[in-house]
């Protein structure tokens, strides 16, 4: 009877590639007793260590269509428009209030001002989100004058809800892609709807969604991409048809989205290779396809899913490129020939003399990236660090007191005549212009690189002693050549302790302005912390030239950007008083972010996920595993399932194995960064988490019969059913003041209509 089934299956849809693999691939369900064993190997057989292929073929008896598809369980079009309504509206709802700037937005609503007013900034994020944000404003009216200078600043009658919007509207679409990643999936509209409504009706992801930040927009890409993915394994029995392309090409767009925003959109970058190299194995594993076939379904997915993300990822730099032109508050954090192409900096289409001189006023730029500029002030170092002389530091901005000096050792330079030209080898002074002190070093220890030695401002108007003295080093240089603008690379060696002047790269305590530690290094070894390149050049008894020449390509501007980000991204430490969390936190829901309002007459916003939510996620994960694992023994062992059970074991294993994938990519890397980290940085995981929790549930309820017969199991999955959602709903009602805004006194005070959703003591709302 197994055979009939099988061969009449066959026969319906004209499809051979399930006994072909069949033969290929033996599964351990050879050995069942019962008539769905045919059924369930040729399932086995074509998705054998393959998570996300669609399972529905054979192991429930539904027929593919002619266009491929699975013809159970269709979304409902009703159900799904109620769901668009409900997510749109719940992120919608009060999106101009409050009508001040709100945590991150003094951020990434100013950088959307610096794409509207073309000027140049730095941030250690990649540039979409900003780009779309700006654009955003653009469209809807925002002119780019509203300063964003701190939180709480009112933005009175700035047009700011066009940015708002667009956030929220990428964030209402978060339930809805989930609803039909799960229904894909799992082929059930339960399941399917557990998932949206634990989504829409967290506190956590309306009120992430609700303001202008980079997270919307981040999760919106890492959505679409898993939703792109999981369509186009849909499409494996018509490769190379035009809905194959649209949906290999929609998942790498949306790769290239997910970095351009964020760098942790390489996490579902690799989720989706994982699933690709899984398909690609099972291709190759197809005795019926020739190695040319296989061939083209190798380059496909490398156009698709590699050299199409990287151009549109190249493509994004380029705009921002082309649009940034202007100088801004970045340029410090770049190499003097990258800030040669800014308009409004210093540095473009500037002319200046070409070789260094005594008499020269100059500034310093160290050569490591974000090393910052030689830098001095009248303030001085704190009892216990070193001698208490005056700072040196690395500042990574334009500034006055970036400016230093040329000095001969003994005198200054004469005021008449052609200056003498500095040369390698050469032994100068540098006199910092504002406060008149030499650089200087001695034996002291520096402040935080304790094996280097401290660099000071020392003596006035020119005088001082000789540890003032430092000889000019041009690197790959010999005795007597000349030092050039720009293009030198410089290194300082100490004439007394034989030290090099060196950028650590450490950011130095609050009484040094948290600018970047000087030290002079006693070890010699040329690196870009020691390097040095003279940027600003006065003098004006000698010749200049043009420094058009020096603009680099762009080749040498993106690998420049994307050091730097990198960089800025590790160096990244916790401010006084500003919250961050631990990885451990994120999952029980430990500690919310606060996003306005620090007191009671405050319109006040709390970030905190709603518990009943986030606490079933937690639930599942726990229960995965266990159900997991019995489904597997019992298929292993053989055991006599019904048809439907075999087709639950199949689900949960593979289908919830790949959203169990995806929440560990996209959280456990974050306890081997060492950044500083927030609350908000869980949200990507816990996308994963809630639709792990849709199929989770929805496979617990309808194994209920396992307990208890008929019609008592139908009974108990209704009941179950309501009872989640009536607890989402209610601990929705009781916290939506989190997300909606809050006046009145606090929690912890008495008379607050808050204090007894005060359920755990981390929370400050």
């Amino acid at each position: 009877m197994a055979k009939e089934q099988c061969t009449t299956q066959w026969n319906k849809t004209g499809d051979t590639s399930t006994l072909r693999n069949r033969k290929i691939f033996p599964t351990s369900e050879e050995t069942l007793q019962a008539p769905s064993t045919s059924l369930s190997k040729d399932k086995l057989s074509q998705t054998a260590g393959h998570s996300s292929e669609d399972d529905t073929q054979s192991s429930n008896g539904a027929q593919f269509s002619s266009r491929g598809n699975p013809s159970k369980d269709p979304p409902s079009r009703v159900l799904l428009m109620l769901l668009v309504g409900l997510s749109f509206s719940t992120r919608l709802y009060k999106i101009t209030e409050p009508p001040h700037v709100c945590w991150d937005e003094t951020h990434f609503g100013k950088m959307g001002s610096y794409y509207i007013n073309r000027t140049f900034f730095f941030d250690v994020h990649p540039p979409l989100g900003k780009m779309l944000i700006g654009l955003a404003g653009y469209m809807t009216g925002y002119d780019g004058t509203f300063p964003f200078i701190k939180p709480g600043d009112k933005y009175e009658h700035h047009n700011y809800w066009g940015m708002r919007g667009f956030c929220a509207v990428l964030g209402s679409c978060l339930p809805i892609f989930a609803y039909l990643i799960v229904l894909d999936l799992s082929q059930s509209q339960t399941a399917a709807l557990i998932t949206a409504t634990l989504l829409i009706f967290d506190t956590g992801s309306i009120t992430i969604s609700q303001y202008i930040l980079l997270d919307p927009i981040l999760l919106f890409f890492i959505m679409a991409a898993v939703l792109s993915m999981v369509k186009f394994n849909q499409q494996r029995y018509r490769p190379f048809t035009a809905s194959w392309w649209l949906w290999l090409v929609l998942t790498g767009v949306n790769l290239a989205g997910a970095l351009g925003v964020k760098f942790v959109g390489l996490f579902v970058i690799l989720l989706v290779g994982l699933n690709t190299v899984s398909d690609l194995w099972r291709i190759l594993g197809d005795l019926s396809l020739s190695l040319v076939e296989i061939a083209k379904h190798f380059l496909a997915r490398v156009v698709g899913l590699i050299l199409l993300p990287l151009f549109l990822y190249v493509t994004i730099f380029a705009i921002h490129f082309v649009v940034l032109n202007k100088s801004g508050p970045g340029d410090g954090f770049f190499s003097s020939a990258f800030q040669s192409r800014l308009i409004g900096n210093n540095l473009h289409n500037a002319s200046m003399p070409e070789y260094l001189a005594f008499g020269s006023t100059i500034t310093i730029k160290n050569l490591r990236i974000a090393g910052g500029y030689l830098h001095s002030h009248w303030h001085l170092y704190p009892e216990g660090v070193g001698a208490k002389q005056q700072q040196v530091t690395a500042y990574l901005h334009k500034d006055y007191n970036n400016l230093w000096l040329v000095q001969r050792p003994d005198e200054s330079e004469s005021q008449s005549g052609t200056p003498d030209l500095v040369r390698h080898g050469d032994v100068i002074r540098l006199e910092h212009k504002e406060t008149t002190r030499n650089l200087h070093t001695h034996l002291h220890e520096a402040p935080l690189t304790k094996k280097h030695f401290q660099v000071t401002g020392y003596g006035i108007n020119g005088t001082g002693d000789k540890n003032d003295l430092w000889q000019v080093e041009v690197c790959g240089g010999h005795k007597g050549d000349l030092v050039k603008v720009l293009r030198s690379k410089v290194r300082f060696l100490h004439r007394a302790t034989g030290c090099v002047l060196y950028s650590s790269g450490k950011t130095l305590p609050k009484w040094g302005w948290e600018q970047v530690e000087v030290t002079c290094s006693p070890y010699l070894k040329e690196t870009p912390s020691s390097q040095w390149n003279i940027e600003d050049h006065i003098n004006p008894r000698l010749p200049n030239i043009s420094l058009s020449v020096l603009k680099p390509h762009f080749l040498e501007i993106l690998l420049e950007s994307h050091i730097v980000m990198i960089r800025g991204n590790s160096g990244l430490k916790p401010k006084d008083n500003e919250m961050n969390s631990k990885p451990w936190h994120w999952p029980i829901n430990y500690q919310g972010l606060r996003f306005s309002g620090v007191n009671d007459t405050e319109y006040r916003v709390y970030l905190l996920g709603n518990p009943v939510v986030w606490w079933i996620n937690l639930a599942s994960l726990g229960l995965y595993p266990i159900m997991a694992a019995v489904a597997a023994i019992a298929l292993k062992r053989g055991f006599s399932l019904g048809q439907k059970r075999i087709e639950h074991s199949h689900v949960l294993m593979r289908k919830g194995g790949l959203m169990l994938l995806g929440w560990l990519l996209h959280y456990a890397p974050f306890y081997m960064m060492g950044r500083v980290l927030y609350y908000h940085h869980y949200f990507p995981a816990m996308l994963f988490s809630s639709m792990l929790t849709g199929i989770t549930f929805d496979i617990l309820l309808k194994s209920s019969d396992l307990l208890i017969r008929q019609p008592y199991c139908d009974w108990m999955q209704r009941l179950g059913q309501m009872v989640l959602l009536f607890s989402v709903l209610y601990s929705f009602y009781l916290f939506h003041p989190l997300s909606y805004g809050m006046k009145g006194p606090l929690a912890h005070e008495p008379g607050s209509a808050m204090a007894h959703l005060k359920w755990m003591d981390s929370w400050e709302f």
